[in-house]
């Protein structure tokens, strides 16, 4: 048997290191228990999976950065490990992993670093008993009936003659942190140092589950004596309550760009009285899928992805002022895409929702080229779409058959033909054009049909669209 026992220093990037440790642990082992202020962990049956013990070891504590400060020691049993972690009080240092070296033998352990022995000591220490070694050498019958069968029972786990059950920690199914302030806090901007401590514990969470986050929801309790209008909500015993939700488009376990999202909007943010208390919640997470990491330099990512970009430009700007759009089932112009918040939709943001945008600029940039009539008459017409397509189609004046907008219309190509909405009721009959105006350039505009009617004498124009 292999245990470490290890001692989480108090760090300010972790609201409860501790428990960030824990959950760490369990992506090597699920023996984890908490023993009073420390973590002890069975590692025996992990080590062979990952190279050996001093590979684990490495991989523990140094792959991506210790979490906080720690130390730790090994043994036989837990007992053994915890002991040699209370016996030696080595420092500290910022941002080190501090084993503890020269390991005493369990027989030299001291007495206090056992807990069972703990509300015994003042009469076995007048005893002359200062160790694990002397306190084991006494008659067993004689100890269990002055100090109870405990004391035996520890000291034979200490020394592997009993199995070591402890109360094993599991991961929580939904990420539900709290975070204490050390002093009331006016502002909202303020809160994002609170709020970096909790995604900290956060990414720990996700790293162990290996889930992303799509959202969470970040709460703060106010001190109502300081406010005369706030709601309070029942479920925190008249305390008054604050909420935050954010959402991202793709599972992520980026806390970088969750607290720039996070900074955003709490600077829209007012607090009608100080704040006192944090918590964070997950509310949707999902399975991250691996991704291929390419080993050509080149083909290596740097910088936001797009999905990042376009939710800082969110909540900088507001979730209306960034959209996008979804394609529709639709063969009328103005049905064939529907423009929406990028923030109120995330899970229907892919590709597809921007490669219409991509395919406009493509054709804008080959009726540029083409350069005449001859050009645009070759292209097919599936193509002949606008860049700028009209919210509501603008009717236009006719003279002699021909449409005006700002001078009469050259019709360039067309017709294409247009039939569709008969299931609707909204039937749309229609032949498209495109069009050079002498100052507005290239246009789009449509001819509409009137059923039963001479469409050379009623002929109604509409312009629908801009290639600009």
């Amino acid at each position: 048997m292999h245990w470490i026992a290890l001692q989480p220093a108090s760090d300010a990037s972790l609201a409860d290191a501790t428990t960030a440790w824990a959950w760490w642990a369990l992506q090597f082992t699920p023996m984890v228990a908490r023993l009073e202020s420390a973590l002890v962990l069975e590692v025996s049956a992990s080590e062979r999976l990952f190279g050996g013990a001093t590979a684990m070891r490495v991989r523990f504590f140094e792959q991506n950065g210790p979490l906080s400060r720690v130390r730790y020691a090994q043994g036989a049993t837990s007992l053994v490990a915890f002991g040699r972690l209370q016996c030696v009080r080595q420092p500290v240092h910022s941002a080190d992993v501090t084993p503890v070296t020269a390991p005493i033998p369990p027989d030299a352990l001291p007495l206090h670093t056992l807990a069972a022995a703990r509300a015994h000591l003042p009469t076995l220490v007048r005893l002359g008993i200062t160790n694990w070694g002397q306190l084991r050498a006494l008659p067993r019958g004689g100890l269990m009936r002055r100090f109870g069968v405990g004391l035996v029972d520890a000291l034979d786990c200490a020394y592997g003659q009993r199995a070591e059950v402890y109360p094993w920690l599991i991961l929580p199914e939904v990420f539900d942190a709290p975070l204490e302030l050390a002093a009331n806090v006016e502002t909202a901007s303020a809160l994002l140092f609170g709020a970096r401590r909790l995604l900290a514990q956060l990414q720990v969470w996700l790293r162990a589950r290996q889930r992303g986050v799509l959202a969470l929801e970040l709460l703060w309790e106010l001190d109502s004596r300081r406010s005369n209008a706030l709601h309070v909500d029942a479920h925190h015993s008249g305390g008054a309550q604050g909420r935050l939700e954010l959402r991202t488009a793709q599972p992520t376990q980026d806390m970088v760009h969750l607290a720039r999202l996070l900074s955003e909007q709490l600077a829209r943010v007012t607090l009608p009285a100080p704040v006192f208390h944090l918590r964070l919640r997950s509310l949707q997470t999902q399975p991250l899928a691996g991704e291929s990491v390419s080993l050509l330099p080149d083909d290596v990512r740097t910088g936001d992805s797009l999905h990042q970009l376009l939710e800082r430009l969110s909540a900088r700007l507001g979730p209306e002022q960034v959209r996008g759009v979804t394609m529709l089932a639709d063969h009328r112009p103005e049905r064939m895409q529907r423009w929406s918040a990028v923030a109120g939709a995330p899970h229907r943001m892919n590709g597809k929702r921007f490669d219409i945008a991509i395919k406009s600029g493509a054709v804008h940039a080959y009726l540029s080229r083409a350069g005449g009539i001859y050009g645009l008459q070759e292209m097919p017409q599936d193509a002949l779409y606008p860049t700028w397509l009209l919210t509501a189609p603008l009717r236009l004046n006719v003279h002699q058959g021909l449409p005006q907008h700002q001078g009469p219309l050259t019709l360039l190509a067309g017709p294409q033909r247009l039939e569709a909405g008969w299931l609707e009721g909204d039937a749309a009959l229609r032949d498209y054009y495109v069009a050079r105006s002498p100052t507005a350039g290239l246009l789009w505009v449509y001819r509409e049909r009137l059923g039963g009617q001479n469409v050379a004498t009623q002929s109604i124009w509409y312009l629908h669209g801009v290639f600009a």
